[in-house]
């Protein structure tokens, strides 16, 4: 049952640092983001765009009118000055009253759909098959960005109706530029280098940024070290807190320097763009009064029209620099985030086995995290039998935690594989898989609902179901916790809450342990060291009734994997597990283990003596 050597094992595929998918193209990426909020509010994103559009007509048309009017009054006719002025107030009020009206719907579609996203990317992240997204540097950094991104997505829909209602603005601006000569189209060709500039300036500025964001991530966790709750009796027991301070603004530095830096090039190329189109619109002028010598109704179109102009293109530039800048990059991070779930997405063709015959077999099993070159388990042969108790021990880093993960498919192996009886575990989907499993991890995370939902969790079709819940708070020995709530299973908990209350860290380690035994008939039971924070006497007493009644009962083949530093406990398993530098080293029952001598009796003769 142990490992054996293999010379000839095909080399671990491990992925370079920082290897990991580029964003999607920018153009896609918002399509799809556009079609998301289309297929949550279409009729209210329908509405919002036409009535931007309807928005940008009227104000669009008021540089006519004024030439008009300017005109009327050099040729005192009067009945051209009424007629000006009337178009002219009907075109302020129908600007004003329909930017309201589009104002009003488009926020309300962006309360709306703000919803559908935060939900769409909380989904994704929970449907990926995989932790690694969570534990990799390079994917944390990227969403890092999204989460800070996805709650002003919204705003990415106003700008893209707002753009494209400034060029509507543009084009009929330009066409009654175009009806004095020909030539003035060229305005249009002066003024592409701000809109080059505003397309390139996001793109290195944000390079800039990202460069930097582990940086920035690190300004973040030493300033929700000194501001938060959790570290702040240690932050203020060791006095670090000037230190803190010092050093997030150290690593704030850091980061902000060369940011600012770029920023102050791309300003440079940003104003010549701008001052190439100013020396354009006044030659136009000195043009259209000298060149053409046109009526002063032609100049004072040119000026209104081109004043104009120059607001569009600036109002333009500015929400493609914001679009480029910040909402395009949040929608490819997103589209990334898509991509990268459904790449790895909880795929299988075979179904999960209802009852296991003769156990999970691991099959020459190597693995390394991807992004690193360490291999974690080397060669790893071994089988879990059916219906068994299995202890693994072994010392930090000898990848206990690790077989685990693999086994809960939160990872698939470098090589070799896994059978559950006859299948292969690749092959089953994770879902349904993780749907057989059951368990309790030393890293438990507390969710302060109340006290009923806390521990309902662990099988939400019977999350409400309050004789089960009773059920696992027995098994796992909580009992004397929730009868020291002052209202027992519906006591919120976390002391932030209105009547919340707080649990000493063992109290919370005990309602973990109670979720974790919340489903009745899993195939896997996963204790990962999920009692670290009781006394060895009672973490005994605990399994050891529980490894009793599951013996005693008619299980359907389950296997139980129990993670203990603590060999009082581990020697009651059916089957030791010994890991030592990322191999399989013993295999055995505790006596068997005794009697050859090896590594397991080692330890256990360490541990016990510490006892006496």
């Amino acid at each position: 049952m142990t490992s054996s050597p293999k010379s000839d094992r095909a080399a671990v595929p491990i992925d370079a640092p920082g290897n990991i998918a580029p964003l999607p193209p920018a153009m896609s990426s918002m399509w799809r983001l556009c079609k998301l909020g289309h297929r949550h509010e279409p009729r209210l994103m329908i509405t919002a765009f036409a009535l931007s559009q309807l928005a940008a007509l009227p104000d669009a048309l008021l540089a006519l009118w004024l030439a008009l009017l300017g005109k009327g009054v050099l040729d005192h006719n009067v009945g051209l000055m009424e007629g000006a002025s009337i178009g002219l107030a009907v075109s302020t009020a129908a600007t004003w009253f329909l930017r309201t009206v589009s104002t009003r719907v488009q926020r309300r579609f962006r309360d709306k759909v703000t919803i559908a996203l935060e939900s769409h990317v909380a989904e994704l992240q929970a449907s990926v098959a995989t932790v690694a997204h969570q534990e990799r540097p390079e994917y944390l950094d990227r969403l890092s960005m999204l989460r800070n991104q996805v709650f002003v997505l919204d705003h990415m829909y106003m700008a893209v109706f707002s753009m494209l209602g400034w060029f509507l603005r543009l084009g009929v601006t330009l066409a009654l530029l175009v009806s004095i000569h020909p030539a003035l189209i060229l305005l249009a060709v002066f003024a592409a280098p701000t809109v080059l500039v505003s397309l390139w300036r996001p793109d290195v500025e944000r390079a800039a940024q990202q460069r930097g964001w582990q940086t920035q991530r690190r300004a973040r966790h030493l300033f929700t070290l000194a501001t938060t709750a959790a570290p702040g009796k240690e932050v203020r027991v060791t006095g670090i807190g000037e230190r803190l301070v010092t050093e997030r603004r150290a690593a704030w530095e850091r980061w902000y320097g060369p940011v600012a830096s770029v920023r102050w090039g791309s300003a440079f190329w940003h104003a010549l763009a701008w001052a190439v189109f100013g020396f354009a619109y006044v030659g136009a002028i000195v043009f259209v009064s000298s060149g053409l010598a046109a009526p002063a109704s032609a100049v004072m179109l040119v000026l209104a029209a081109g004043a104009r102009l120059s607001m569009y293109i600036g109002a333009t530039v500015g929400e493609l620099a914001f679009l480029r800048g910040f909402w395009m990059d949040g929608s490819r991070r997103l589209a990334w985030l898509e991509d990268y779930a459904a790449s790895i997405a909880a795929a299988g063709d075979l179904p999960v086995p209802t009852a296991l015959r003769s156990g999970v077999k691991f099959d020459h099993v190597t693995f390394a995290y991807p992004g690193t070159s360490r291999v974690v388990l080397d060669d790893v042969s071994l089988t879990l039998p059916a219906g068994a108790v299995v202890a693994i021990v072994g010392e930090n880093g000898a990848g206990k935690t690790t077989l685990v993960k693999l086994l809960a498919k939160m990872y698939e192996p470098s090589s070799g594989k896994i059978l559950v009886d006859d299948t292969p575990l690749a092959r089953v989907p994770a879902g349904e898989w993780r749907a057989r499993l059951a368990g309790a991890f030393q890293d438990f995370f507390r969710f302060e609902f109340r006290a009923r939902h806390t521990v309902g969790l662990g099988d939400v079709p019977r999350l409400d179901d309050e004789p089960a819940v009773v059920v696992a708070v027995d098994r796992a020995g909580a009992a004397d916790v929730v009868a020291k709530l002052t209202s027992g299973l519906e006591t919120q908990l976390g002391p932030t809450w209105p009547g919340g209350v707080e649990l000493s860290f063992g109290q919370w380690q005990k309602l973990a342990l109670a979720r974790g035994f919340m489903r009745d008939g899993p195939l896997l039971l996963v204790l990962d060291e999920p009692t670290a924070a009781l006394d060895a006497e009672t973490e005994h007493a605990l399994f050891e009734r529980y490894a009793a009644a599951m013996r005693t009962s008619v299980n359907s083949g389950r296997i139980t994997i129990l993670v203990s530093h603590r060999f009082s406990t581990v020697r009651m398993a059916d089957l030791i597990v010994v890991l030592d530098g990322a191999r399989l080293v013993e295999v055995g029952t505790h006596e068997e283990l005794m009697a050859t001598g090896g590594q397991y009796s080692q330890l256990y003769g360490i541990q016990a003596a510490a006892y006496r």
